[in-house]
């Protein structure tokens, strides 16, 4: 067989995936008795099996196999949206009722400002009475920046987004956690930068493995999410951000410190221990709501400018109306007291989950709007995503975070804050009895 007909082995099977012959969940034969199946050589299987992950119908599991995913998804973009008649256990935008009534109080309030906030064009750096309520908003102990070096964008998406482009060029490498935020590896496989995963443990990312990846061939930067880490929801101590900062001021790497999380559980910066080698970005998207948002980005004082640039060039800029709503909540304390309810409601949803999921593996922060499920060997991520969604229950497997999706733990994410509780209790109990019953639909 020529080199170039593995691609034809490759339609063949995503043939079979379109039209259901292979279920979602389903499991490849190990590559050699695929080879000796259908009369190829092991070496142009390992293609097929390469060419079927590119194309984002597969995934790997350590020490488990191939599998058919559960969502196609095409390399580099996010899955799809859940579908409307599924309960969202995928994102992790809560909405209190106390919400609603911010809103409608903020929009009145800017609709008596003489009509003026809202219809003018700003740039990266908004106005300095904007970047000085910014400034304060982000301060906390050991951690003040510089109202000159803050940075608007539409949202924190677009606030990580400037950051990758202003730190690395198509091709180039950032460090981050083997799991991490679906949005970045999109991100960067728009922007072509290859994202490296470094080893990390109960706390994040280990200083040694970083120090060593950059040795082995230099990285431009890492992205780090030092507080409630998205998926896994690991916290740094002080001692291991300490220890990062020694390594960044060693090395001169820039990291991006995405904290967008952290104001439900405090813990000092990463950009306090190393305020001229961390670009602090964070969004009123969580604490506040998503529809109504400002990225902001708190810039070492040598990267303004770049990121300023960066901002520009991706049409990152924020909104005026969106601005303006932004310094009223964060001036006149909706934004504070937002945080405070939504704190209150984590912790209470992560009390709800434990006790729905008793005597299955749970792992995150009691803090933390999502919880990392780890499932019984009876399952494969794929496979019980798939099933959670038949039975009306959209979440997220183990692949979407990887890095390395061929290195994806069998676990799924369970994002806490979007049904009501009533709704969430009924459907992590739904969960706990499927991941009991065992695998029972998925073709071997």
């Amino acid at each position: 067989m020529r080199p170039a007909d593995y691609r034809t082995v490759a339609d063949a099977i995503a043939a079979d995936i379109a039209a259901g012959r292979l279920r979602p969940g389903a499991r490849l034969p190990p590559q050699r008795d695929f080879a000796y199946a259908r009369g190829i050589a092991v070496s142009t299987a390992s293609r097929v099996y390469a060419e079927l992950a590119r194309r984002g119908l597969v995934t790997g599991e350590v020490g488990r196999g191939t599998y058919v995913r559960s969502e196609p998804a095409r390399a580099g973009l996010l899955r799809p949206e859940p579908p409307p008649a599924a309960l969202d256990l995928q994102r992790t935008h809560s909405r209190l009722p106390e919400q609603e009534v911010v809103l409608a109080e903020t929009l009145a309030a800017l609709a008596r400002d003489d009509g003026q906030i809202g219809f003018t064009q700003y740039g990266p750096a908004g106005t300095p009475s904007a970047q000085a309520i910014a400034a304060g908003f982000l301060a906390r102990a050991g951690y003040a920046p510089d109202p000159a070096d803050i940075l608007f964008t539409g949202n924190g998406r677009q606030a990580l987004a400037a950051a990758l482009a202003a730190l690395a060029a198509p091709g180039e490498r950032i460090g981050c956690e083997p799991l991490t935020y679906p949005g970045v590896k999109g991100i960067a496989a728009r922007l072509g930068i290859t994202l490296i995963p470094l080893a990390m443990d109960a706390e994040g990312v280990c200083p040694e493995a970083l120090l060593q990846a950059h040795r082995a061939t230099p990285l431009s930067g890492v992205y780090l999410q030092p507080t409630l880490h998205n998926p896994l929801g690991a916290t740094m101590g002080p001692a291991r951000r300490a220890a990062l900062a020694e390594v960044l001021d060693r090395t001169g790497l820039t990291a991006i410190e995405d904290a967008v999380y952290s104001f439900l559980a405090e813990a000092p910066p990463l950009a306090g221990l190393a305020p001229d080698r961390v670009i602090f970005v964070d969004s009123l998207s969580k604490r506040v709501m998503p529809a109504l948002t400002v990225g902001l980005i708190a810039a070492p004082p040598a990267l303004t400018d770049r990121l300023a640039a960066s901002v520009r060039q991706g049409a990152w800029t924020v909104l005026g109306l969106s601005l303006a709503a932004g310094m009223h909540w964060m001036a006149g304390g909706s934004a504070a007291a937002l945080a405070e309810a939504k704190r209150r409601d984590a912790a209470a949803r992560q009390a709800l989950a434990r006790a729905a999921l008793a005597d299955l593996r749970v792992v995150g922060d009691p803090q933390a709007y999502h919880l990392w499920l780890e499932l019984p060997e009876t399952w494969r991520a794929e496979a019980y995503a798939a099933a959670a969604l038949r039975q009306g229950i959209a979440l997220l497997p183990a692949s979407s975070f990887a890095v390395h999706p061929g290195h994806a733990p069998n676990a799924v994410r369970l994002a806490l804050a979007s049904p009501s509780r009533e709704e969430l209790d009924r459907a992590l109990r739904g969960l706990r009895r499927l991941a009991f019953a065992g695998d029972d639909q998925v073709v071997e």
